[in-house]
């Protein structure tokens, strides 16, 4: 954990001094001058892929514990869901000001791309709610696991309608033939959405750590009762 951990700081240190200082500026042609809103491109991107790889992870382990009982895997799945909406409320924020700087609104409810994101934000955001009015068991772990697994369908579905909507508010530069990116702009990216994975790996091995000493001291708390 602590290799991670330091590991995850070295990226994020890196990819900050390339945003800022390596990756080039847009130059608006109507006010003549430097735009720097692109740069937020470096943030809002990797951590919208960070929270569908959260999501996706947590699926993942709800899957291994329906199917294979996993020892774990039902806490692993519930903080890969709570690293997940944490990562998406920044995704929904970073969007919003990225939004306003870009084409004047913080919001526009007829997009689809938007309000998909936010319909698998508040999707998970229920998982809480569910989790937490069963009692602690086999059922309220089957119950959350289904869940989980239901939602994960939503990822692809957000993803593509940023792909297949004709206004484009999102910039698509991924495309089948590859980036549609510069090398530098490219290398920028990579090392961002490296940094906020590693990241993330590391906030979900410390919290894991953390709700697992607290099963074992309540575990202890009963005994000696």
């Amino acid at each position: 954990m602590p290799a991670l951990a330091a590991l995850a700081a070295a990226l994020v240190s890196t990819a900050v001094a390339l945003v800022f200082f390596y990756a080039p500026v847009n130059y608006d042609p109507d006010v003549r001058a430097p735009d720097f809103s692109q740069k937020i491109f470096y943030f809002h991107v990797p951590i919208a892929l960070t929270a569908y790889a959260c999501f996706g992870w947590g699926a993942l382990k709800g899957f291994l514990h329906l199917w294979k009982r996993t020892p774990g895997a039902d806490l692993e799945s519930y903080v890969a869901i709570h690293q997940g909406v944490i990562f998406g409320v920044l995704t929904l924020l970073t969007g919003s000001i990225w939004a306003k700087i870009a084409w004047g609104h913080w919001w526009i409810w007829s997009e689809d791309q938007l309000v998909l994101f936010l319909v698998l934000f508040m999707f998970y955001s229920a998982y809480f709610m569910l989790r937490f009015s069963l009692p602690p068991g086999p059922g309220r772990a089957n119950m959350s696991a289904v869940y989980a697994l239901f939602g994960v369908v939503l990822i692809p579905v957000s993803w593509l309608a940023i792909h297949l909507s004709q206004q484009l508010i999102h910039p698509v530069v991924f495309r089948l033939k590859g980036p549609d990116m510069s090398g530098s702009i490219f290398l920028t990216f990579c090392v961002s959405l490296a940094a906020l994975l590693t990241l993330a790996a590391a906030l979900y091995r410390i919290e894991l750590a953390g709700k697992r000493l607290d099963e074992r001291l309540r575990e202890l708390r009963e005994l000696l009762a």
